[in-house]
């Protein structure tokens, strides 16, 4: 039985933030935190909601053998499952060269690709590829070619898994866990109505058939804040988003962050705010102050105020509890206020299919009727009881439902230890 949702926040916050200021610090010998055997549970919960255990395994020297062996663990789980991402990335280049196709390997793939990240370090769900709209169905013949089946399709992109393949359930990666693919012909995120796109500046002008890197640096940081920016508004926000942007910035001329403000650009990236100054809420130096100077001129009032002082937890899946207007202060205008309202009271057709295909697709929502029900019981849930996000209980009740190994075996690891 789970402990009452109160203790399960409050809980979450107190070690999603420290593991923040953890990572962020990246220098071992900080004090290890006088947590309960509970809280610990949850702080593995929370490195797996937030992508960063394997790069917890490498900085954290909290004294807490439970603890470091769960980083270990995980830390070999990405290691080798990056293996088979970086083999399935080659056969992918080789066959978009063949067939003439030029492609772009988006994020995880690219910032690994930069050295940014060791192997082992930064899980990747999935690899997320661009091509543009008139190469899509050759790219996806490819990929039937290499054994991939479309699951599903969405107004962001379409996703293809493996024929074969089921995912892992546990507690963090694991080594077997299907490699999905996302195809996408934009790139865009809903604001929380508004679309903003910034296809062209991702997209090489000089592409080579193949796998291509991103333009520049800066074409990189645009993608990865704007991800983060729609992550943000869905409060869905990962610790590893910020990780990323960090490291990328120590990378970053004048010049790279300039390309945020794209010559083609319909509006300047008013967007761009609220991710960097969670950044630099704990990666403390890591944004220029100039560059979040003249961003504060670009964000609207609302949103920046509202971003001023806005925590991790508050943005992702460690604010437990669902809201009911989640990233409403990111609308421009009354009427867009307005009509994301209404779409949240009344679902468009296009919302209820992604529910649908989310309910079909992922191993978190087996079992759970809260994302069938009809809206309208659910918004009287909302009113009438605190309901917890179901992708954040999946994994808190991973954490805790492990049976507690004897203290000479203490592992962590969901996962089972090969035969001798």
């Amino acid at each position: 039985m789970l402990p009452p949702l109160r203790t399960i926040r409050d809980g979450l916050r107190r070690t999603t933030e420290a593991l923040a200021v953890e990572l962020a610090a990246a220098r071992p010998g900080s004090a290890t935190p006088a947590w309960s055997a509970l809280e610990w549970r949850l702080a593995a919960a929370a490195a797996t909601a937030h992508g960063v255990s394997p790069l917890l395994s490498t900085c954290s020297t909290w004294q807490n053998a439970e603890w470091q062996r769960f980083l270990a663990s995980q830390r070999e789980h990405v290691a080798q499952r990056h293996q088979r991402i970086a083999s399935l990335l080659q056969r992918i280049d080789a066959g978009a060269a063949a067939a003439g196709v030029a492609v772009v390997a988006l994020k995880g793939s690219a910032l690994h690709a930069l050295g940014l990240y060791a192997a082992g370090e930064r899980p990747m769900a999935d690899i997320d590829l661009l091509v543009r709209e008139h190469d899509a169905e050759a790219i996806v013949g490819l990929l039937k070619d290499l054994g991939y089946v479309e699951s599903f399709a969405q107004w962001k992109h379409r996703v293809f898994k493996p024929a074969a393949g089921q995912p892992v359930a546990g507690l963090g990666d694991h080594r077997d866990t299907p490699v999905n693919i996302e195809l996408h012909t934009h790139i865009q995120e809903r604001l929380p109505i508004s679309t903003v796109e910034i296809t062209g500046r991702i997209f090489p002008r000089e592409p080579r058939p193949g796998i291509n890197a991103y333009p520049s640096n800066g074409a990189l940081m645009s993608h990865l804040l704007l991800h983060a920016a729609g992550n943000i508004c869905g409060r869905s926000l990962r610790l590893l988003h910020l990780n990323d942007i960090a490291r990328l910035s120590a990378r970053m001329q004048a010049s790279d962050w300039n390309v945020l403000w794209c010559e083609h650009a319909v509006d300047p990236p008013w967007w761009a705010l609220p991710p960097l100054l969670l950044v630099a809420r704990y990666y403390r130096q890591a944004i220029p102050d100039a560059v979040l100077d003249r961003l504060r001129t670009d964000c609207p009032v609302l949103l920046r105020t509202c971003s001023r002082h806005q925590t991790l937890t508050q943005v992702s899946l460690s604010g437990l509890l669902l809201q009911a207007l989640p990233g409403i202060e990111w609308s421009r205008s009354m009427r867009e206020a307005g009509r994301y309202i209404r779409h949240r009271l009344r679902p468009t057709a296009e919302a209820n299919q992604e529910r649908a295909d989310m309910l079909r697709t992922q191993l978190w929502l087996q079992g759970q009727d809260w994302v069938a029900r009809p809206q309208g019981r659910r918004i009287l849930t909302w009113l009438t009881r605190p309901v917890p996000r179901m992708d954040m209980l999946y994994a808190v009740r991973a954490a805790l439902e492990r049976p507690a190994p004897a203290p000479e075996q203490t592992d962590f690891s969901p996962y089972p230890k090969p035969a001798p």
